[in-house]
């Protein structure tokens, strides 16, 4: 539903141009101006009529014209004042659809700005993708306040957050997105279709919260996974040893200590996880 303020807006080219802006490599911009993938990546996120989407580094705003024309409100977050008054003529246009914060993303109280049940959409900064990723899959409470992520990353990125146990992509990041969420590549993106042009493939990924298995916290997953991978070469007797009584929950499970982290599937990682907070609830109770 792109109103008729947006739809006088100038090309993003010419925004570009006129404000004499650039990709920054220190912040880990690659501009995308293709509007039919921009419009793609928004309808990768599903219905956004009357839905908050909340954008980490708009840029020149590509992304968020896609996002206030599928229907959305958003709340944007920009590092980068250069692109501030690009993303003010949005602002202008939107018919007040738009807010545009200045910021750090990592620094952001995310709740406060975009509330509960917000979409997050985002071609994210190659520098921080992955921090912000796993600080949304972490949440200490299930459901999340987001209510699905669509995002862009590199394709390797993208490929190690969907890979399946006995892949080399899989790890950590792949248990963390899939313990209790699901996710999946929509589509790749050439590198060409950016300015500058990365040196690699991008791809988006969508991922939806899913019902969180009982009898786990996220400490113990993150716990798990991070000593397993760790040391992903060795074997499960060597890379855990150093988590109390992770040793002891492979054999109550039946999980062989001679086996690799990337062996195990997400079901495995997240009993060895309740098996450990089960255990602790019961010296808690003694």
């Amino acid at each position: 539903m792109t109103g008729p303020a947006l739809a006088t807006l100038p090309a993003l080219r010419d925004v570009i141009a006129r404000h004499g802006l650039s990709a920054s490599k220190a912040l880990g911009q690659n501009f995308l101006l293709d509007t039919k993938l921009l419009d793609r990546i928004a309808r990768a996120a599903g219905s956004l009529e009357d839905a908050t989407v909340y954008e980490v580094g708009p840029g020149p705003g590509g992304l968020t014209r896609a996002l206030l024309g599928a229907g959305a409100r958003v709340v944007a977050v920009e590092r980068d004042s250069r692109c501030l008054p690009a993303l003010a003529e949005i602002a202008e246009a939107s018919g007040g659809r738009l807010e545009v914060i200045a910021g750090d993303a990592m620094a952001i109280d995310e709740v406060a700005v975009a509330g509960e049940g917000a979409h997050i959409v985002a071609n994210l900064p190659y520098n921080v993708g992955t921090a912000l990723l796993v600080r949304w899959l972490t949440d200490a409470t299930w459901s999340p306040w987001w209510r699905s992520l669509t995002l862009m990353f590199q394709k390797e990125v993208a490929e190690r957050i969907v890979a399946a146990p006995g892949s080399n992509a899989y790890g950590r990041l792949a248990v963390l997105a899939q313990w209790r969420s699901t996710a999946a590549i929509a589509f790749t993106v050439n590198r060409m279709a950016f300015v500058p042009p990365p040196k690699v493939t991008s791809a988006v990924v969508h991922i939806v919260p899913a019902v969180a298995p009982e009898g786990v916290t996220v400490r113990t997953i993150q716990a798990v996974t991070a000593a397993a991978f760790g040391q992903r070469r060795k074997m499960l007797r060597q890379s855990l040893k150093g988590l109390p009584g992770a040793l002891s929950a492979l054999g109550t499970l039946g999980i062989a200590a001679d086996r690799r982290a990337e062996t195990l599937s997400v079901a495995e990682f997240v009993a060895i996880a309740r098996t450990l907070d089960a255990g602790r609830t019961e010296q808690a109770e003694r």
